[in-house]
């Protein structure tokens, strides 16, 4: 079996540029790194933690330059990271300064991503004049609102649920971080009969066999501020969500949260990765092996940045919806096609799709 392909800090697509961000006044530590630019001006989102690192941005940035060609976007890839608390209250301050630091690279569109949103991209388009996730009062059309990302994973089980032999009506669902992507795709997928059985977030888990009420969760969560909280169900620690008896998987949060020491104990037939990089290469060939089917990131969510690209292009609300379920549900058959018909992870065969709409790009720039 082909080995997984592993993550280099240079190859032939990229990095363009990297750079790293420091403001003594107050405070900002940041890094954007711009993957490649062939297709068009780098979109790719803002993502505020206290432990982002350089080769995390980087790899997300190749991601986005994956994500942005496989949806057929005039863009190319990049991302951004700033090194901070999003809680802490000098977070707006943090984003402004990491606006005016990246003025000048206008080669890079931000747009929202873990820790930052929609506020926070009205203040980057203030300071830089370009920005994408806007608030709608500014003409964006919003994301979290919307809930594209998750509208788009919804799309993606839709197709991927008949290579992974599940009838979506009753199928078990199981969501590792239900934030702004988690809940609206287990809301997307609700609508096509799909049972919340299990849903986690910073706090904890809480799984019920018998299936989660969605609104009283959310309120749980509102109220205390975490799953968790949730009276109706057994509460579980982070790490047993994966664990859990279900069909689907979605995992929502953080980057490699399902590696070699849990691969073989996820039960579900189905991983649908809402998150960016949410496993390491390691535990994708286990999954494969095990005959998990499992959709890489940037074709399962890229719901956010379609919608971002129709956004920036003058595009309405109806106009991503669209485009957002014929893309990701074309790009997840030939993906799934592909990798059952050569016997290939899917995540080679999405790079192979993506990475020759790349070099094609590429082929029309003029060399140095």
């Amino acid at each position: 079996m082909t080995a997984h392909p592993k993550f280099t800090w240079h190859d032939t697509l990229g990095p363009s540029k990297v750079v790293h961000l420091y403001d003594p006044e107050t405070g900002l530590k940041g890094i954007v790194v711009i993957d490649n630019v062939a297709a068009g001006p780098a979109i790719g989102g803002v993502r505020m933690a206290a432990d982002v690192s350089t080769e995390e941005v980087a790899r997300l940035a190749r991601a986005m330059t994956l994500k942005n060609a496989a949806a057929g976007l005039p863009h190319g890839g990049g991302k951004a990271g700033i090194c901070a608390d999003p809680k802490t209250a000098e977070a707006p301050r943090l984003v402004r300064a990491f606006a005016r630091a990246i003025r000048d690279l206008v080669e890079y569109i931000p747009g929202p991503d873990m820790g930052t949103n929609e506020r926070s991209m009205a203040i980057v388009r203030e300071e830089t004049g370009r920005a994408v996730g806007l608030p709608r009062v500014l003409g964006g059309i919003p994301l979290d609102e919307i809930g594209a990302t998750g509208f788009g994973l919804a799309r993606c089980a839709e197709v991927a649920a008949t290579f992974a032999g599940i009838n979506l009506k009753g199928a078990r669902l199981a969501v590792e971080g239900l934030g702004n992507v988690g809940r609206h795709a287990a809301r997307s997928l609700a609508e096509l009969g799909v049972v919340l059985v299990a849903a986690s977030d910073r706090g904890g888990a809480i799984f019920s066999p018998e299936g989660l009420d969605l609104d009283q969760l959310e309120a749980a969560k509102g109220e205390s501020g975490t799953v968790a909280a949730f009276k109706g169900g057994r509460r579980l620690t982070q790490a047993d969500l994966f664990l859990v008896d279900c069909d689907i998987l979605i995992p929502a949060a953080r980057p490699d949260c399902i590696r070699a020491d849990n691969a073989d104990a996820i039960k579900a037939r189905l991983v649908l990765q809402g998150a960016n990089i949410p496993a390491t290469p390691e535990a994708e060939t286990i999954l494969h092996r095990r005959g998990v089917v499992n959709v890489p990131d940037f074709i399962a969510n890229a719901g956010g940045v379609i919608c971002a690209s129709v956004e920036y292009h003058g595009g309405t609300e109806a106009d991503a919806l669209r485009r957002i379920a014929d893309q990701i549900g074309r790009n997840t058959q030939e993906v799934l096609q592909r990798s059952q018909e050569e016997g290939i992870e899917p995540r080679r065969a999405a790079v192979a799709l993506a990475t020759d709409r790349v070099r094609e790009a590429m082929s029309y720039r003029t060399p140095c």
